[in-house]
């Protein structure tokens, strides 16, 4: 697998970026739109999925970014669910449905395969790399007590 530099570069994450642009789109079109709740709840899970791929990138370690991916996978299911609401409610059609579904499962199936994958690397995350001993050194040569009271 390539080195990952960003969130921004995780495959996943581009196509849930692209799905939530879909699913806003599709929710502020016609009878959906005036669906305030259903309407705000699947924009927001579908947004979730996004968002917790980046979140558990940006923490650095692989413990804490499969359990984010494992967020991101069950927001993907809301989604879906929501989905299947917005299907009965006459909102979308079969159609749109199955093509938004199918977008869906391809990325839980993407973050599945990135959680095996961390599951299996013998790689802790970034925040455990061995980074260069930094030697610091002071001009004092006598140590100083500093207070840190407020107004001092």
């Amino acid at each position: 697998m390539a080195t990952l530099k960003s969130f921004e570069d995780i495959q996943a994450w581009q196509q849930a970026r692209a799905l939530s642009k879909v699913i806003f789109d599709l929710a502020n079109n016609g009878a959906f739109s005036k669906d305030y709740s259903l309407k705000d709840q699947i924009n927001r899970s579908s947004g979730s999925i996004m968002d917790n791929i980046a979140e558990g990138f940006e923490r650095d370690g692989n413990k804490e970014f499969m359990l984010f991916l494992s967020y991101a996978k069950g927001s993907a299911g809301e989604v879906r669910s929501q989905l299947y609401r917005a299907l009965d409610r006459g909102y979308i059609s079969t159609e749109e449905h199955c093509k938004i579904s199918d977008q869906i499962l391809t990325i839980s199936k993407m973050l599945s395969s990135l959680i095996t994958y961390l599951k299996q690397t013998e790689l802790k995350g970034r925040k455990y790399a061995q980074e260069p001993e930094i030697t610091y050194q002071s001009s004092a040569t006598n140590y100083e007590t500093i207070n840190l009271e407020p107004g001092t």
